[in-house]
């Protein structure tokens, strides 16, 4: 099944997020070895803004999830409704890609 756009934008936005995520514990863990009072409100800075950074991407992708399933729950009780409306759009949509691909 085809991806539309926003939801690409949306994997590639989360899969740079959990990049930026895991960077950032490297190098809390690389400056565990400085030491004194700043290194240390350092850690606890970069400690407490990770911490917000993963229960946001936490929400993120709850709520993606949230409305796939709804897509999809939609989705299909418009097929169970409409079975032959279903059909003959997926009829269109098919004789519609099978021009497209025979121009090329």
């Amino acid at each position: 099944m085809p991806r539309n756009t926003a939801t690409s934008q949306q994997d590639a936005l989360l899969a740079e997020f959990k990049a930026l995520v895991a960077d950032t514990e490297k190098l809390l863990q690389d400056t565990a070895e400085l030491a004194g009072a700043e290194a240390e409100a350092m850690r606890a800075q970069v400690h407490d803004k990770l911490k917000r950074a993963r229960e946001t991407l936490q929400g993120a992708e709850q709520a993606m999830l949230s409305r796939g399933r709804e897509a999809l729950d939609s989705t299909e009780a418009y097929v169970a409704e409409h079975p032959w409306h279903a059909l003959g759009i997926a009829a269109g949509v098919g004789f519609l890609l099978g021009l497209l691909s025979a121009r090329r």
